[in-house]
């Protein structure tokens, strides 16, 4: 078990600190006090800090982590060992020379007996009989047409129909789906999305072995859907990253995590939550709270809700640290509300306000003629947002119009000039909110309205305000004040 100095080591380079991941990724290459030598882990940690330009690390990289690590790694690495190799270190340039190599053919059955034929070399494998994109493994047109019906409306119709082909399918393909990668095995797409589809209808007992070997020549063929299960099938888990009980033997994180990003590489977001579920497990030895976030950001851009939630009540929570957090969690709630997402809903309710008109202004929009309208152009476009958003009078006449606007919500804070106010969000909920705060923000972009600009302080502008309306409506609001 670590000890106190390197708990506190690991749960800095978890948070991303650059100085505490070189610490790291050089306790684990050379072993450290409590802590067991794990070369692809210091890899790992050392290419990390490498990226926030620590020299130190790539240094490290070029001189003590061997081929056989970073083949794994490559191409992340290979700009690591090329500076290492610039700045003279000689095994970085070995290591360089032997990533150029391909890597020999590992053996099919390590377990085989001595008198067994030596594996296939690539040359033979790339000789096998690969699926033909057209001829009797292929499907027709009206066969295809058919099995799309199916799957939208009965699954079961379906697999009862798709059973038959698959069997002559999976017997043409190469048995291992490690070979079908080495030999190029590309069938036609229609065939790959009839592997994929199978592999998620066929139950998971009793017909393991078929359900396998669908989702891998799937996924090896490119098919994003079947990455997707797949890399959740290693790391054992769903795609909330709730742990399942079905799955691989022994967790691999590591082949989880290839085959999630392949698939969010095509597009899929659900593979980039997963990925952020993998980083934030503690199980995992290379977990890392900035990854995961970096990846939740990634998912909630492609538009997943559970993503956009989490992204939003993440905001929302460090408001402490940074003001405008509660700017980016309104919009990543509102996002997740717009999906349908009540959780949102209801966080939506403490980060902002909706929009509802001030009493203050009734009395005061009703009296309103277009000669006065015209007359003061500026004051009625702040009396125009305080009907539409609910601004106090001081807010309406003191907000900063040019900088409220964020798009999907109005920043309402005027402490600098009224020192009794308080910052709060008000959501634009309406396409008519969007269109006349559009408007007004033009009618301003030329004026300078700030405290000391042409339209004054407070009192000037209260003042301006009262002697522009009918005396009766003055009246009213100089009691009120």
């Amino acid at each position: 078990m670590a000890n106190r100095e390197e708990l506190g080591i690991i749960r800095g380079a978890r948070a991303g600190d650059a100085d505490c991941q070189l610490a790291l990724g050089k306790l684990y290459l050379f072993g450290g006090a409590s802590l067991p030598r794990n070369v692809p882990t210091a890899l790992h940690w050392l290419e990390r800090a490498a990226r926030q330009e620590r020299d130190e690390a790539w240094r490290l990289i070029g001189s003590h982590i061997p081929v056989e690590i970073a083949r794994h790694c490559a191409p992340d690495v290979l700009r690591w060992y090329q500076r290492a190799c610039d700045a003279g270190i000689a095994a970085a340039g070995q290591v360089l020379a032997q990533l150029a190599q391909p890597p020999a053919p590992a053996p099919l059955c390590q377990h085989s007996a001595p008198s067994a034929a030596p594996p296939p070399r690539p040359s033979m494998l790339a000789r096998q009989p690969a699926l033909p994109l057209h001829g009797d493994h292929a499907l027709s047109a009206q066969q295809q047409a058919q099995l799309d019906q199916l799957w939208q409306q009965n699954h079961a119709a379906f697999l009862q129909q798709a059973r038959p082909l698959l069997r002559p399918l999976l017997a043409a393909a190469p048995a291992d789906a490690e070979v079908a990668r080495m030999a190029d095995w590309q069938p036609a797409p229609q065939l790959l999305t009839l592997l994929a589809r199978c592999a998620e209808l066929l139950p998971p007992t009793g017909s393991d072995a078929a359900l396998q070997q669908c989702r891998e020549l799937a996924a090896y063929g490119g098919e994003r859907n079947a990455q997707l299960a797949l890399g959740l099938w290693f790391a054992r888990m769903d795609g909330e990253g709730k742990r399942q009980s079905q799955g691989i033997a022994a967790v691999n994180f590591k082949r989880a995590i290839r085959w999630l990003t392949l698939a969010g590489e095509q597009g899929l977001a659900d593979a980039w939550f997963a990925l952020s579920r993998i980083y934030l497990k503690p199980e995992f030895s290379q977990r890392c709270v900035a990854e995961a976030q970096g990846y939740l950001e990634r998912a909630a851009e492609m538009g997943h809700c559970g993503a956009q939630l989490e992204c939003g009540i993440y905001a929302w929570r460090n408001r402490r640290a940074d003001e405008h957090s509660d700017v980016r969690a309104a919009y990543w709630l509102q996002k997740a509300a717009a999906q349908g997402c009540p959780q949102a809903e209801a966080a939506l309710e403490r980060v902002a306000c909706v929009a509802k008109e001030a009493d203050w202004i009734t009395s005061i929009v009703t009296c309103l003629t277009r000669e006065l309208l015209e007359s003061q152009p500026l004051l009625a476009a702040r009396l125009e947002l305080a009907a539409l958003f609910g601004l106090s009078r001081a807010e309406a006449l003191l907000l900063d119009v040019k900088t409220a606007d964020h798009g999907h919500c109005l920043v309402v804070d005027i402490r600098a000039s009224y020192g009794r106010s308080k910052r709060r969000l008000v959501l634009l909920r309406t396409a008519r909110e969007r269109q006349a705060l559009d408007r007004i923000v033009r009618l301003f972009e030329s004026i300078d309205s700030g405290p000391d600009g042409w339209e004054g302080n407070y009192r000037q502008r209260l003042y301006r305000l009262k002697t522009w309306l009918p005396a009766g409506v003055a009246d009213e609001l100089l009691a009120a004040a």
